[in-house]
This record gives structure tokens, sequence and C-alpha cells, in this order.
């Protein structure tokens, strides 16, 4: 489990780099990105050998790059600079 750990947090990291390379002027704060990137896959990892047990890493792995990958789009800004008012807001 420590190795899955040490690797989920790795990948997140991995992740979180990938995501700041190209989608840099949408996210928040790199300290940001990289905090839910590692944390998101952190929790996958935990989630993922929650549900199937020891012995299967690479099934872990992938869980956590899924998780990591999904938290790390909730930080996604929309691409204009302002939004579209509702008719209730105004």
């Amino acid at each position: 489990m420590i190795w899955e750990s040490f690797g989920a947090a790795v990948l997140g990291l991995a992740l979180s780099w990938a995501a700041l390379r190209s989608l840099a002027d949408r996210l928040p704060s790199g300290r940001a990105v990289y905090l839910t990137g590692a944390l998101g896959a952190l929790f996958g990892a935990y989630l993922t050998h929650a549900a199937l047990g020891p012995g299967h890493v690479l099934a872990t792995l992938i869980g956590a790059v899924s998780v990591g990958a999904v938290t790390l789009s909730l930080l996604i800004r929309p691409r204009g600079r302002r939004l579209a008012r509702s008719a209730a807001a105004q």
C-alpha cells in the first residue's frame, strides 16, 4: 500500500504538471493545482484499493489517475472573461 500511495502521488503531480503546461491560463495558482492533483490521486488510490482489495496495483493506479483528472477538471475556468448573467440575477 505504501508503494501504491507513493505511485499515486507521483502520478497526480505528473498529471498536475501536464495540466499546467497545457492550460496555464485557465487554471488557478500552481500550488493549488499541484495540491489538488496529488490529493485527488491519493483519494482515487484509496477508493480503488478499498473497492478491489490488495493485489490490484495497476487498477489502483488507473483509479488514482482517473480521480485525479476529475478533480483537476473541476479547477478549469471558462475561456471567456465574463460570464453571462441570468435573468434572475439582474
